[in-house]
């Protein structure tokens, strides 16, 4: 399976596990689930941080890395096909994270591990 961590996914991951639902801890657990991060949510990590909203234990320049090297996440970029799918997204949800990290999940043929729902409204398969 390939897993792609929702922001506040990996967040939970790295900072507190006890808030991961029990399915989303089998699928992380998993040896043979590929786990991914998408560049959409270094962006809002940095923009969060930026502006206060999320403290973190070092700058998320050195702390992302290092998390994503611990828990072995495989690092996707945001190609442009990325983009215009989250355009084409059904509307209903406007959040552009959320929009971006479901087109991302569905251009690379990924499950979303997430709680938040409207991320399957948008059309990404959905784990929680």
């Amino acid at each position: 399976m390939r897993a792609l961590l929702d922001t506040c996914t990996f967040l939970w991951l790295a900072l507190e596990p006890a808030k991961l639902s029990d399915a989303a801890k089998r699928v992380l657990d998993d040896r043979r689930t590929v786990r991914q991060l998408s560049r959409v949510s270094v962006m809002e990590i940095v923009m969060k941080y930026r502006a206060g909203k999320l403290p973190l234990p070092l700058a998320p320049e050195e702390w992302i890395p290092t998390r994503r090297a611990f828990f072995q996440l495989e690092d996707l970029p945001i190609e442009e096909a990325v983009i215009y799918r989250s355009g084409a997204l059904p509307n209903g949800h406007d959040d552009p994270f959320d929009r971006l990290l479901a087109a991302h999940a569905i251009e690379v043929g990924s499950t979303i591990v997430s709680p938040d729902t409207p991320l399957s409204l948008l059309g990404a398969s959905r784990v929680w």
